[in-house]
């Protein structure tokens, strides 16, 4: 059933066709381009058919409403924010295009915006993930490498460290340590974003692996060395080591997702706001300067809220059946 407007196999209303083969034969764009933007302006003229209003009539706030309409659900999902950008962008072209020529007076287009993208939320591991993750840690054939890697995941997860911070890290706290463990006072210290130094409680889980860790360590640092974590050479381990030795960690725990050090950073963030509800003490221990950028974790928290409640009460979900 036809809405009345351009449809496929329905020819566009003029100057479409015209602007198209312009973009065609005079701009020469690419054949992907081209039909992207043949999707674009036959969404542009069904629209205007549905408002009944003349393509060259067409104002900016029935721009704003077609965009509307693109951007809702209607029959199904919505067209993306950057979907939409396509879209604005070649109707913006088209009257353009269409204005030079005497067309049109007015580009109804100019200075609309698609809808701002939303950020990703950041991916955190469930809690048994991330127990089954620091356990396999301590499973290496190497009793050095073992040690190590648990003492890593412990402190990424259970201090929410930045890898950059975690590698940084002496073996004993000294006027040029960029940040040290303080195991009598279960604290690390680090060296943060923009030179702003903080202190992190360590948990007792954390404590124990350090310590295994500190009775290993001599077995694989070089003379003289003062990073805390060294690799089998002997050196400071480096942020691409610690990311390529998470990767494989999870594969061998059967993890069913990739991990990296800062989804161990995540996954403290939002276990702890869980637990605790208090956002600016994650605030702090995150080390953010902004209580904006914490925030996000809020929206994590919620998603975990509405599993748990959409699992557990009676009023969560519709019956199925009839009556």
């Amino acid at each position: 059933m036809s809405d009345g407007g351009p449809d496929a196999g329905q020819a566009l209303p003029e100057p479409l066709p015209r602007y198209l083969d312009h973009l065609r034969v005079e701009r020469r764009v690419a054949a992907r381009t081209l039909a992207l933007y043949t999707d674009a302006l036959t969404r542009l003229a069904r629209g205007a058919a549905g408002l009944n209003v003349p393509l060259e009539r067409l104002q900016p706030h029935h721009v704003r409403l077609l965009l509307a309409q693109l951007h809702g659900a209607g029959q199904g999902p919505g067209l993306s924010p950057r979907s939409l950008a396509l879209q604005l962008s070649a109707w913006r072209g088209l009257y353009r295009w269409w204005g030079r020529r005497g067309g049109v007076a007015l580009n109804p287009v100019d200075g609309i915006r698609p809808p701002r993208a939303g950020k990703p939320l950041p991916k955190a591991l469930p809690v048994d993930q991330a127990v089954a993750l620091a356990s396999h840690s301590a499973q290496n054939t190497d009793p050095a490498l073992a040690a190590r890697d648990h003492a890593i995941v412990e402190l990424l997860y259970g201090s929410g460290l930045r890898v950059g911070e975690l590698v940084s890290l002496d073996a004993l706290p000294s006027a040029d340590a960029a940040g040290w463990v303080d195991a009598d006072d279960a604290t690390v210290h680090v060296l943060g974003k923009g030179h702003k130094r903080r202190s992190v409680p360590v948990g007792s889980h954390a404590l124990q692996a350090l310590a295994a860790w500190d009775l290993q360590r001599v077995s694989l640092a070089a003379p003289g060395e003062a990073a805390l974590f060294v690799s089998s050479r002997g050196t400071r381990l480096s942020d691409s080591q610690v990311r390529s030795r998470l990767k494989r960690l999870a594969l061998e725990a059967g993890l069913p997702t990739s991990v990296h050090p800062h989804m161990l950073r995540h996954s403290f963030a939002t276990h702890l706001l869980q637990s605790s509800g208090d956002l600016r003490a994650v605030q702090e221990l995150l080390g953010h300067a902004s209580i904006s950028t914490t925030q996000i974790y809020t929206q994590l928290d919620f998603q975990h809220l509405a599993k748990v409640y959409d699992a557990a009460h009676p009023r969560a979900r519709r019956k199925t059946g009839g009556g």
